[in-house]
């Protein structure tokens, strides 16, 4: 069973303010940043605090089980305990991604100190959903699992129930829905609108805002977390600004990268909870965790930024 473990709970850490993995933290990053503090955002339906950079694993933890494949991936889930996160987002439907996510967290010792995030995708009715949401429990060696969420809207009704069922029993802490898909979102409206929901996933950047028009607002209103997939577009931001510097006065909110840049706009939308971009690469890794301190960019520098994007 969760936290039966000596290591400090979660709720510990962030009682400290991330421990000593927050100091690790400030300690890397430039001396503009060093003094401020992590940014730390709330569940509404609880009042508990996350740190405000998560981690995914869609496509960039599906990998086998060798050592060598594994080696990159252990080092980044280890520098992002270390770094202050707590946020790892996956899914049976990342083929392996929740296996080695469950396998590398448990060698380092993380399995009762992650928030864990995953998914139940199941298409052929209730009975799977509870086969895929067991499975689940024992990859993740985690049980209360954080969070599982209905992966895009799949057999929602069905799956929404149970997961009700399971959260009143104490199997789950929270239970959520998700989307990468515009095209679901006026369905996202309704559920948003109809359900009680601990949590809410959908696609969102500086490229692609839509969820601002009613989503964002509405999950808002509604007191329900959000966490954003895609802040990257799988790397479309990057390639728009290929060959361009950041501009100097993304100084005035601290990003001092690309990844920074695009971060902080999500992230300084008040209704967003928690990013979670995925990588393999523990440079990568570092520089998106540089995202979680310092300044955000308020309504006036969110404007520039979006023009900023339209004139490429």
């Amino acid at each position: 069973m969760k936290r039966k473990s000596k290591t400090l709970t979660r709720r510990e850490v962030l009682k400290i303010g991330l421990g000593a993995g927050a100091g690790v933290m400030l300690g890397r990053l430039p001396l503009f940043a060093q003094s401020a503090t992590p940014i730390l955002r709330t569940i509404p339906s609880s009042g508990e605090k996350l740190p405000a950079i998560g981690l995914g694993s869609a496509r960039s933890f599906n990998v086998g089980s060798s050592d060598e494949e594994r080696a990159p991936l252990k080092e980044v889930l280890r520098l992002f305990a270390e770094l202050g996160g707590t946020l790892f987002d996956t899914a049976p439907a990342y083929r392996q991604s929740e296996v080695v996510g469950g396998d590398l967290a448990h060698e380092l010792g993380l399995s009762d100190r992650l928030f864990w995030a995953t998914k139940v995708s199941a298409r052929r009715g209730k009975d799977e959903g509870i086969q895929q949401m067991e499975t689940s429990l024992k990859r993740l060696r985690s049980e209360p699992v954080d969070l599982i969420q209905v992966h895009n809207l799949n057999l929602v009704d069905t799956h929404l129930a149970t997961l009700r069922d399971w959260k009143a029993k104490g199997r789950i802490r929270y239970l959520g829905i998700t989307t990468s898909s515009l095209g679901q979102f006026d369905e996202v409206e309704k559920l948003l609108k109809n359900e009680t929901l601990d949590f809410l996933q959908l696609n969102y950047s500086l490229g692609t805002r839509q969820a601002e028009n009613r989503l964002l607002p509405l999950a808002q209103d509604r007191g329900v977390a959000v966490l954003v997939n895609r802040p990257f577009e799988a790397g479309r931001m990057f390639r728009a600004v290929s060959g361009q510097s950041v501009p100097e006065w993304a100084a005035e909110f601290e990003a001092v990268s690309w990844g920074q840049f695009f971060l902080k706009y999500v992230l300084s939308h008040p209704a967003v909870t928690c990013p979670i971009p995925a990588t393999s690469d523990p440079k990568h890794l570092k520089d998106n965790m540089g995202a979680m301190v310092g300044g955000l960019p308020d309504q006036k520098m969110r404007k520039r930024m979006v023009d900023f994007i339209n004139d490429l």
